[in-house]
C-alpha cells in the first residue's frame, strides 16, 4: 500500500515549484539555475521591486536615469543574492535532501554537482548580488540583502529540524527584501530619511507586515501536503506534531484574515496611492483565501491544502499588481 504522497512524485518546494523524482536535469546550467530556485528568487526580486516603486512615487522620485539605475540595481542585486542564499541553503540542507522524495533530484543528492561547487557557487552570488546593491543602490539595501541571506541560512536553516516555530522565524528574511526596495531610496533627493532610519520608514514596515503574514497560510499549506517528506527529512513542521490538523487549520484561518487588514493598510499609510481598486482587491482576496482555509478546516485533506496553497499563489501577484497599478495610475492624473 502507498500513501498518495508516494503515488504523487510532482510535488511543490517552497515556491510553488515542482520537484520530479523521475527527470534529471542534465546540464551543469540547468542544475546551477535550479541551486537559485528560480521561482522564491522569482518572488523574493518582484517584492523587492515594489518596494522600489511605491516608496519611488510615494516619495516624487524623478529623473528615468535613476529610476532605471535603481530598478536595474534592486533586480540584478536581488535576483543574485537571493540566488545565492538558495544555493547555501540547498548546501546546507543535502543531506537531508536525500532523505526526501521530492527534494533528492536536488543537485547534491542527485551528484550532479558537488557540496563544494555548490557553497562556492552560493558564496560568489551572494556576495556579487550584495555588491551590485551597494554601487546601485547604496549601502543600506545592500545590509538588508545580507541581513536576509544570513538569517535565512544562519538561523531559520538550522531550526527547521529544532522547532515548530521555524516557519515564523523563516518569514522573517522572506519578508526582508521589499525593505531592499524601499530603502534603495535612500541614495535619492527624494529620500525623507538617511541611513539606518529608513528601515523605519512606514512604506517598508507596511510590505514587511504583508509578506510575513502572506507566507504563513501559504507555508503551513505545503507543510499538510509534503508533511510525510519532511517527517522523512525530519524536519520539525507544524502538521506533523499537529497531526489532526485542529492548530494547522486555525493557524490558517487566523493568518488568511489577517492579509485583510495588511493589504488595507496602504488606505491609511499612502492614501495619495491607494483607494478603492486596493481596498477591494484586498478584501475579496483575503475572502477568498479565509475559504480555502476553512474549507480545509473542514476536510483537512492535501487536496483542501493544495487549494489553500494556489489560493495564496493567486492572492499575493493579483494584490500587487493592483496596489501597483492603482498608485501608478493616481501618480499620473494627480
Amino acid at each position: 500500500m502507498t500513501t498518495q504522497a508516494e503515488t504523487q512524485p510532482n510535488t511543490p518546494d517552497e515556491s510553488g515549484k515542482t520537484e520530479n523524482a523521475d527527470i534529471a536535469q542534465p546540464s551543469t546550467f540547468s542544475a546551477c539555475v535550479e541551486l537559485t530556485k528560480p521561482g522564491i528568487t522569482k518572488l523574493v526580486t518582484i517584492t523587492a521591486l515594489v518596494g522600489l516603486l511605491l516608496a519611488g512615487l510615494h516619495y516624487d522620485l524623478v529623473g528615468w536615469g535613476l529610476w532605471i539605475k535603481l530598478i536595474v540595481g534592486v533586480i540584478v542585486g536581488t535576483t543574485l543574492a537571493s540566488g545565492g542564499a538558495n544555493a547555501l541553503n540547498m548546501w546546507y540542507e543535502s543531506d537531508r535532501d536525500a532523505l526526501m522524495k521530492r527534494t533528492k533530484v536536488r543537485p547534491i543528492p542527485s551528484k550532479r554537482l558537488s557540496p563544494r561547487f555548490v557553497l562556492t557557487f552560493g558564496i560568489v552570488m551572494t556576495i556579487v548580488g550584495t555588491l551590485i546593491l551597494w554601487l546601485a543602490c547604496g549601502i543600506i539595501p545592500a545590509l538588508v540583502a545580507l541581513l536576509t541571506t544570513a538569517s535565512y541560512v544562519l538561523i531559520y536553516t538550522p531550526l527547521k529540524p529544532i522547532t515548530i516555530t521555524n516557519t515564523l522565524i523563516g518569514a522573517v528574511p522572506g519578508a526582508l527584501p521589499t525593505m531592499i526596495g524601499t530603502t534603495a531610496i535612500g541614495i535619492t533627493p527624494a529620500a525623507p530619511v538617511a541611513g539606518f532610519e529608513l528601515l523605519l520608514e512606514p512604506i517598508g514596515l507596511m510590505l514587511f507586515t504583508l509578506m510575513f503574514v502572506w507566507q504563513l497560510p501559504h507555508f503551513f499549506a505545503i507543510a499538510w501536503m509534503c508533511k510525510d517528506d519532511y517527517k522523512a527529512g525530519g524536519f520539525r513542521m507544524l502538521p506533523i506534531v499537529d497531526p489532526h490538523g485542529n492548530h494547522t487549520a486555525v493557524t490558517m484561518i487566523i493568518t488568511s484574515a489577517m492579509l485583510i487588514p495588511c493589504g488595507m493598510a496602504p488606505l491609511w499609510i499612502i492614501p495619495e496611492l491607494a483607494g478603492w481598486f486596493t481596498a477591494g482587491a484586498s478584501i475579496i482576496l483575503g475572502a477568498l483565501l479565509i475559504y480555502l482555509s476553512i474549507k480545509f478546516a473542514i476536510v483537512r485533506t492535501e487536496k483542501s491544502a493544495r487549494r489553500v496553497f494556489f489560493g495564496s499563489i493567486i492572492h499575493l501577484p493579483v494584490y500587487l499588481m493592483i496596489f501597483v497599478a492603482e498608485a501608478s495610475i493616481r501618480t499620473l492624473i494627480a
